[in-house]
């Protein structure tokens, strides 16, 4: 076992280990010189800033702090957080002694103290965060980082009820999945009110919007996942939603389809929209949501109207296709596949898609670093302490269930009686590397099904032991158990399962889960979840500037081989087809009998075809859930791939007139409207004086497209010409729909109405004075070529722009690139600069989709934990 000193994390891992998991002394009062603490140092209510540093000096509530960086940094004891525990270690004494509390007997509590810091000892098994936080550090503090609530009975104070449920659960720091499915279609009568309901879809954007506010109130964020069923009449305005601006933002969305519906879209049928008769008596005390249980009782199905399902289909993918939601649910399969088939029907996943839950089910995760497990001698992976391992974590994540506090006594009952734990894995992508496998190959599927398989088996052989000693999950009846999909494929390959659970029972209704593990996987300093890396290349701000970094695998192989390129088995997630990744995918769901969060990344030239292809590919080799994200905007943009940067002028020429023509319209009639909105009178000569001033734009205008590379990825800045002068600028920066795009095509429409209205004298020298320089928190590049923020790329272009028409005669004839790339400041690389979006936690450009969520690659931060 390491000493404590053995285990130093320094840097971003250091910073999320004391601000997330560590244990905190709420009383900062008692900070004193030597201490090691966390300080605010940059207030900001959006985006804050914390460092790590040791207190050197404090007189009354004012303390000097010495930064890691080396920087001094004055402050109060009200900005620090003051943590109990300053390394790993003693977070796993804490925890290995928690799990072991539980335990019957001394002995027993004493045997499996050892145990558990054994397994915790070197980040063999991370636990899930809200263990790691909550675990004996408060009465008050879940051990579950995500809960499913029953779906909102239809009527208002039914609705109240799981909103209330949703915020109480929020609040402690969990994220909540909700389905949406047992509320009434959108016109349907109500005839309490005599009027008609606004549709399920309306009540999710109240969901949606309370998690706004969690978020904005507390530390920990609100997640919230949104579902509703093929069968339900308002699935194609659930499916559109996020497409009107603000309606539903603050949720992810998925659809639940079942097999049905895939034959009928296979075989081009129709399908059937349907509700139950909201007239008949016992409407209110019996439906739930659940419209097969529904059926078999009986009960009349109101049709509502006939569609065909390849047009139902093809809404999902093509919204998908543009913005990365819905995912899709296989849900009937998913309860084809679910040990609690019989008992239990699962009716919605968590937040990141990674555990289908039922009713009041809930998330106990935890993850083994399977990095830790490469055998250097064999060049293979360490079987008997990877085994050794998953036995003892499935123990320690049964423990959890006795442990946690229960806020709700709807969990504790469903949870006790079904004691469903989630086991899951890191430092995949690393493990690979070491073993030369390069993720998505042919021999990488056959790895992952050994080495899933492998893992299942241990866990479900440990799950019978604790069964053979405590007792089954109270729920457990052997026939039906062994009668789910999952079970079968299960004893077809490994016979001695079987054996084991008819003979000593099964503790754990479930044992199998991948999370997305951002945070953790961040602090620990491996690849997290099931994803190859995003990127091996990336740009960490310091007091020293920008300096470039290695993942530490890559690092140590370059270091090794100054000279040459990384070999092919270092892939990241770009490098993979999308269709790598879903093999890649179906490989390890075989051996997961809850689910997987998982992106499948898609370059931005993907079709709408290939989307389709794609998510058919997932249902046919057997994946519960599919998503992906496609590189890049919703609509026609320049592409962000290298390989296809020779077609950026080609690409930028149509898009110049029509969209300047759009936005010309627009402007000669905003003038009235935008001054009612500021409350600002405009008299009629104003109005004259502006429709005199303001230049209407011809329908050709010659003009060139510049490329920079700034702090929030690749800009091109578009500038045309009228009468000789530039009069209009069109910047493209960004995702469309993402802070960064909507705050850029902005600043380039005021900067055009500047351009084109009024009389300012040089309005582009102007221009260029008041826009360079401008700074923000980074920057890129040296010298000439350092750009502060978009605002000085747009200053830089106009100077270029500048110059090339003083010294060519007709430089330009419809639209022409002008490069100039700079190194990318965050996470990355060129395929992935422009799929950025702000992180709500640290501000940086470096939001990215993968594990299906978003998570930071420059601060850890996961909107799903």
């Amino acid at each position: 076992m390491k000493t404590m000193q053995q285990t130093k994390l320094e840097g971003l891992s250091e910073k999320i280990f004391l601000d997330r998991y560590a244990m905190k002394n709420a009383d900062t009062s008692h900070t004193k010189v030597g201490d090691t603490v966390l300080v605010l140092t940059k207030d900001d209510p959006k985006f804050p800033a914390k460092e790590v540093g040791e207190v050197v000096e404090r007189e009354g509530k004012q303390v000097k702090i010495l930064l890691r960086s080396g920087e001094m940094f004055e402050s109060t004891v009200e900005k620090l957080t003051l943590t109990v525990e300053k390394t790993p270690e003693q977070m796993w004494d804490r925890l290995a002694t928690a799990m072991a509390s539980v335990e019957a007997t001394p002995e027993k509590k004493k045997e499996w103290t050892d145990n558990f810091r054994y397994v915790l000892n070197d980040w063999k098994l991370v636990p899930g965060g809200r263990i790691a936080a909550g675990a004996d550090a408060s009465d008050e503090l879940t051990l579950f980082n995500c809960y499913v609530i029953p779906s909102p009975h239809d009527s208002r104070g039914g609705i109240m009820a799981t909103l209330s449920e949703m915020t109480e659960i929020m609040a402690r720091g969990g994220g909540v999945g909700i389905n949406l499915s047992s509320l009434r279609p959108r016109r349907s009568v109500v005839k309490g009110v005599n009027g008609s309901s606004s549709g399920a879809v309306s009540w999710g954007g109240l969901f949606s919007y309370t998690t706004g506010l969690i978020e904005q109130g507390g530390s920990r964020r609100g997640a919230l996942m949104l579902m509703i069923n093929d069968w339900h009449p308002d699935v194609v305005d659930f499916i559109t939603v996020k497409q009107t601006m603000g309606q539903i933002t603050n949720a992810n969305l998925s659809v639940c389809v079942s097999n049905a519906f895939m034959k009928a879209v296979k075989e081009d049928l129709d399908w059937e929209l349907v509700y139950p008769d909201t007239t008949d008596p016992e409407y209110n005390d019996i439906w739930d949501g659940d419209l097969e249980k529904w059926r078999k009782t009986g009960k009349e199905i109101k049709h509502y109207r006939t569609v065909k399902a390849r047009d139902v289909w093809h809404t999902i993918i093509e919204s998908a296709w543009k913005s990365a939601e819905p995912g899709v649910v296989f849900m009937e399969y998913y309860n084809q596949m679910s040990n609690s088939w019989y008992f239990n029907p699962i009716i919605c996943t968590n937040p990141c898609g990674e555990q289908g839950l039922p009713a009041w089910g809930v998330c106990n995760l935890s993850a083994i670093n399977l990095s830790k497990f490469y055998d250097e001698e064999q060049h293979d992976v360490a079987w008997d302490e990877l085994a050794k391992v998953v036995r003892f974590s499935t123990r320690f994540l049964d423990n959890v269930i006795d442990k946690t506090p229960y806020h709700f006594e709807e969990n504790r009952i469903n949870q006790q009686g079904e004691r469903r734990v989630g086991l899951g894995s890191m430092g995949l992508a690393e493990l690979m590397i070491k073993l030369e496998i390069r993720y998505g190959s042919l021999e990488s599927l056959e790895f992952l099904d050994k080495l899933y398989g492998f893992m299942a088996k241990e866990a479900y052989l440990a799950s019978a032991e604790i069964a053979e000693e405590k007792g089954s999950f109270k729920q457990f009846d052997t026939d039906k158990f062994m009668q789910s999909g999952f079970m079968k494929n299960m004893v077809n390959v490994y016979p001695e399962v079987g054996a084991a659970v008819k003979k000593k029972g099964m503790r754990n209704v479930t044992v199998i889960t991948q999370a997305p593990t951002g945070s953790t996987g961040t602090m620990v300093g491996t690849s997290t979840g099931i994803e190859p890396y995003f990127a091996f290349e990336y740009y960490r701000q310091s007091r020293l500037g920008f300096d470039k970094q290695y993942v530490p695998i890559a690092q140590e192989w370059k270091d090794q081989h100054p000279n040459a390129d990384l070999p092919g088995h270092f892939v990241t997630a770009m490098d993979l087809s999308a269709e790598d990744h879903i093999r890649a995918q179906a490989a390890i769901q075989r051996w997961v009998d809850s689910s997987i969060s998982k992106t499948a990344n898609c370059p931005s030239d993907f079709t709408v075809e290939e989307t389709k292809n794609l998510y058919e590919l997932a249902f046919d080799l057997g994946c519960k859930g599919v998503t992906i994200y496609r590189d890049g905007s919703r609509d026609v943009q320049v592409l962000s791939t290298e390989k296809k940067e020779d077609k950026t002028a080609e690409a930028a020429a149509p898009q110049v007139a029509p969209a300047a023509e759009a936005a010309s319209a627009k402007d000669e009639t905003s003038l009235t409207s935008l001054s009612q909105s500021l409350a600002v009178k405009v008299d009629s000569k104003t109005e004259q004086t502006f429709n005199k001033q303001y230049k209407r734009r011809p329908q050709i205008l010659r003009g060139a497209t510049y490329k920079f590379n700034t702090p929030f990825g690749m800009a091109y800045i578009t500038i045309n010409d009228m009468n000789g002068s530039p009069s209009e600028i069109f910047l493209n920066v960004g995702k469309a729909g993402s802070d960064v795009f909507a705050m850029s095509e902005a600043l380039g429409r005021v900067c055009s109405l500047f351009l084109r209205y009024g009389d300012h004298g040089d309005k582009v020298q102007l221009l260029t004075k008041h826009l360079k320089g401008i700074g923000g928190s980074g920057a890129i590049g040296f010298g000439p070529n350092r750009v502060e923020s978009i605002a000085d790329a747009v200053a830089k272009a106009l100077e270029m722009h500048g110059e090339a028409e003083d010294t060519a005669d007709d430089y330009v004839t419809a639209t022409q690139e002008i490069v100039m790339e700079t190194t990318a400041q965050y996470a990355v690389t060129k395929n992935a600069a422009t799929s950025l979006d702000l992180c709500p936690s640290c501000g940086s450009a470096s939001l990215i989709n993968s594990e299906g969520c978003k998570n930071c690659s420059n601060c850890g931060y996961s909107r799903c934990s």
